[in-house]
Formats: structure tokens, sequence, C-alpha cells
């Protein structure tokens, strides 16, 4: 199984140092951004268990996005780790959102 180890080419083929920091803070970043776009999710589910149910409508387009995301991340052929990663909680709160919109 091949996966993506974070090197960089070097030599002739060489990126350009700046570069790849500016990516991998952006990668961090971007990560950093989509999991608290998920865990955003708390206060609607704590609304559903309050009785006052939200649309289940979004939360389970997100849940829907973010596990073809996750597939996405999974299956190239280097593992895209801050893909995955980044994903794994709207899968988890998409769905817990969407099951207590019925179960309140």
């Amino acid at each position: 199984m091949k996966y993506d180890n974070g090197e960089y080419p070097s030599g002739k083929d060489a990126v350009d140092p700046k570069r790849v920091k500016r990516l991998k803070l952006l990668s961090k970043l971007a990560t950093i951004m989509c999991i608290s776009m998920y865990v955003s999710y708390i206060p609607q589910i704590i609304d559903n268990f309050s009785g006052n149910p939200v649309s289940p409508l979004q939360p389970l387009v997100a849940m829907i996005n973010a596990s073809l995301w996750v597939g996405y991340g999974w299956f190239k052929t280097y593992k895209d780790w801050p893909v995955i990663i980044s994903n794994l909680p709207g899968i988890i709160f998409g769905l817990v959102t969407v099951v207590t919109v019925y179960i309140h």
C-alpha cells in the first residue's frame, strides 16, 4: 500500500522550500477549519435533544459529502490523510445530528 510520506522531490525536480512550508501550513489550517465546521453540529444536536429538532437535510448532505471525501482520500494511490482526517468528523457528527432529529 502506498502512502504520501510528505517528502517532496529534491535535486533538479526540487520544490521551493517556501512553497512546501506554505502548503503544509495551508493543509493544517484547512484540516482544523474542516473539523471545526463539523464540530459546530454540537449545538444542533443539543437542540434536537432539547425538543427543538433542526432540519435533517443539511447535516445529511454534509455527511454524504464527508463520506465521499473520505473515500476519495482513502482510495487515492497515496492516501490523502488531511482530507481523510478532516472529513471523518463530518460523517460522525452529520449522522448523529440526523439521528437525533428523530430521537428526541
